[in-house]
């Protein structure tokens, strides 16, 4: 998997600003079809325990 960049360090995958998710899943936030990314969320993140 390419390296993807994540600043959400709130989430247990995020690895010094790098995802280390096994996979990672993308969703519409809320829209039918998203037009930018403003409308995408990030369905793989958990938040640290």
């Amino acid at each position: 998997m390419p390296t993807i960049k994540c600043n959400v360090t709130e989430c247990q995958y995020n690895s010094d600003v790098t995802c280390d998710a096994p996979m990672i899943q993308v969703d519409h936030n809320g829209t039918a079809r998203s037009g930018d990314s403003s409308q995408t969320k990030c369905e793989t993140f958990k938040p640290k325990k």
